[in-house]
């Protein structure tokens, strides 16, 4: 038998629709309770994703979604190992660890750079020094960097609060608290020293990376000025890759670090407590939502159980005319389909509503949004469809009763 179209459920439309007009104030009670059900899954996802997105933003603003570096010296003991049934106290000490450049970090660069997946890569060069202005002394981390790479790394370029994006040779880009730190401004002149080695730059640019420890430590110089400072000729340091997705790089960084002799870090190896707290977020977001959804299913459910009780008798009439037992089911069906999406639908307006009323009055002490909010369009579709769903789902019992009702005891009701 040929499963039916929607052009052939007119008369299962109509008998559905008509049931629901008939119970007017209850079926608009639940089409409001699946609206607000729909409303508090849209709107709490929409904030997690924009609460996550958020925090992503700030967190890699400033840091590479991967960080290769040299490995770190290890001390191997001068004893052999002792023999069997002997027993030797010894104690190895780790050795001050010393700045180690990236072996062949051309190479490497150039490989990466046509890596499919890889946005951007980065060769630094970078260690402690200070920074001196006059009286005024501070601990600062210098590196040294291309430019034009590195800007794709943190994008640079919209972190700038001051002055212009250049580094040329005696040029130099600090952080904005730095700057108030030792009291200078765009134009000024500072002195770094390391060691027995100084030399002075004049400031380019100032920068707010969001992270106030980064902007009274950082100080951008070109990369072979680094290398001439930290006595690296032709060193570097660190090399810093960004992906298109970021939630590849544990992947990538593990089959780097089996192709290549260095330490591999991705971004969630380095801020692992973060990573925790967002799956912790996506865990409780998705038992909300289930939780809601399952109430959704069971105020439809319960409703079309109520209906079917009241419309025992008409019902009765209709299977006494010849309506078959798949059409009542049908009936049903489409009641709880009809309810979920008008209530979805309304729900989605709501969630929408709830969402610019947060744009509009929670703000930061800035006087601008907390952090930009939205529900996408592909994720409002996706409500609705569930929605759909589970509505069908919630019918599913009450169609059945309402298929196997005895016509004649249905009458006499």
């Amino acid at each position: 038998m040929r499963a039916p179209t929607l052009f052939a459920l007119g008369f299962e439309w109509q008998v559905a629709v008509r049931f629901l007009k008939e119970g007017r104030f209850q079926s608009l009670l639940i089409i409001v309770g699946v609206a607000a059900g729909v409303a508090v899954v849209a709107y709490i996802s929409a904030l997690m994703s924009g609460l996550q997105r958020n925090t992503l933003d700030k967190t890699l603003g400033a840091q590479a979604h991967i960080s290769i570096t040299a490995l770190q010296e290890r001390v191997t003991p001068a004893l052999p190992p002792p023999q069997p049934g002997t027993l030797r106290w010894r104690d190895t000490q780790a050795r001050a660890q010393r700045l180690q450049t990236v072996t062949n970090w051309q190479a490497i660069v150039a490989l990466l750079a046509q890596r499919p997946g890889v946005a951007a890569v980065s060769p630094m060069t970078s260690g402690a020094a200070l920074a001196q202005r006059g009286e005024a002394t501070r601990a600062i981390a210098l590196s040294g960097v291309e430019l034009s790479r590195y800007d794709r790394i943190v994008n640079l370029r919209s972190k700038l609060v001051a002055g212009t994006l250049t580094l040329s040779p005696g040029e130099a880009i600090i952080g904005q608290t730095l700057a108030e730190d030792l009291g200078v401004r765009v134009g000024d002149r500072i002195t770094v020293v390391i060691n027995e080695r100084r030399d002075t730059v004049r400031l380019t640019g100032l920068v707010d990376l969001g992270i106030k420890d980064l902007n009274r430590r950082m100080v951008l110089v070109p990369l072979r000025s680094a290398q001439t400072l930290l006595n690296l000729p032709g060193g570097v340091t660190q090399i810093d890759l960004r992906l298109d997705d970021v939630w590849t790089a544990q992947t990538l960084a593990q089959g780097l670090a089996r192709e290549l002799p260095n330490k591999v870090e991705s971004w969630q190896e380095a801020n692992a407590q973060l990573v925790s707290a967002l799956r912790a977020q996506s865990v409780s977001t998705m038992l909300i939502r289930s939780v809601v959804m399952l109430v959704v299913v069971l105020g439809i459910a319960s409703v079309l159980v109520v209906s079917v009780v009241q419309k025992q008798r008409e019902i009765g009439i209709l299977r006494a005319m010849g309506t078959t037992r798949a059409q009542i089911l049908r009936v049903f069906l489409l009641q709880g389909v009809l309810v979920a999406t008008l209530g979805s639908l309304l729900g989605v307006l709501l969630a929408a509503g709830l969402i610019a009323g947060f744009t509009a009055f929670v703000k930061g002490a800035d006087g601008l949004p907390l952090f930009a909010i939205g529900l996408a369009p592909g994720m409002a579709l996706q409500i609705v469809l569930i929605t759909g769903v589970a509505g069908v789902l919630a019918g599913l019992a009450p169609a059945r009763r309402a298929a196997h009702m005895d016509p004649a005891q249905a009458i006499r009701v």
